[in-house]
């Protein structure tokens, strides 16, 4: 996994609730094993329980597979 960037919507409400990153992988088949591997992992198991002690703090997850275009600054 590479973390790109990570950004906050402007306005409210979605400022308050909502996080958008971009995590490059060299493939599906890689971001799969990694995000298994990272979601298997101890220590991410522990600080995500107690991070959520008082309750879930995420609503929903959504992921989107993206190529850049042709003039993307980002190949």
């Amino acid at each position: 996994m590479q973390n790109v960037g990570y950004w906050v919507p402007q306005d409210e409400p979605a400022h308050s609730n909502t996080l958008i990153y971009i995590i490059a992988h060299k493939s599906r088949e890689d971001a799969k094993k990694a995000w298994e591997a990272f979601r298997a992992d101890p220590e991410w198991q522990k600080v995500s329980k107690e991070s959520e002690a008082d309750g879930k703090i995420v609503s929903k997850v959504e992921s989107v597979f993206v190529d850049p275009t042709d003039y993307s600054p980002i190949k």
